[in-house]
């Protein structure tokens, strides 16, 4: 499966192409598309959806993994990050590609094992798990990799866990935890579920 994962921002979009083959991840490409400040809206957003299309016509992932915005104290920026992902958005699905939707915390806990993990963290586990023999950079495109390895890594152990199709494990996790959806759940959620 070749997944496409996604750190967007308006000033810096992070894109990163991991491919995998049974339990091993592979990053095949990743970058940062910037846009500059003196540059009109619509001209960065469009620069935005150009790009990504471009690169999925390119690298032809089958999913995408997008990181959710989280609203910190800068409502200015995480108003201008809406506006940077829903251009990716609308380039992804005008592709036609399913996409997962990831928090910050489901990212690193699916990454680092812990949802409060620093960016240090992150950086050295996506490195170890796609065996890069340096720190992947921009931060933008390191998070953008840890991205698509989650969706890798949550899709992977919900596709068939233990023999059980995902539809099983959605249900299982209703049931269990009452989570409307298998995102909701860590990792940890996940193996105690499918024992």
């Amino acid at each position: 499966m070749v997944i496409i994962g996604i750190d967007p921002g308006l000033a810096n979009t992070g894109w990163a192409i991991v491919e995998t083959r049974g339990p091993r991840c592979a990053a095949r490409a990743y970058g940062c598309i910037h846009t500059e400040p003196s540059e009109q809206l619509a001209m960065r957003l469009y620069a935005i959806c150009s790009s990504l299309t471009h690169i999925v016509e390119r690298y032809h992932p089958e999913q995408v993994a997008i990181e959710e915005i989280f609203f910190g104290q800068n409502a200015r920026s995480a108003v201008a990050t809406a506006q940077a992902r829903g251009a990716a958005l609308a380039a992804l699905a005008g592709c036609g590609l399913g996409v997962g939707e990831y928090t910050p915390m489901q990212i690193k806990q699916a990454i680092v094992g812990t949802g409060s993990a620093d960016k240090r963290q992150v950086t050295y586990m996506v490195r170890q798990v796609l065996g890069l023999d340096h720190d992947p950079r921009p931060d933008h495109a390191a998070d953008a990799l840890a991205a698509a390895v989650c969706h890798a890594n949550l899709s992977r152990s919900l596709d068939v866990v233990d023999g059980k199709p995902a539809s099983a494990i959605e249900r299982i996790a209703s049931e269990s935890v009452g989570a409307k959806d298998w995102r909701d759940l860590s990792p940890q959620e996940v193996a105690r579920l499918v024992s």
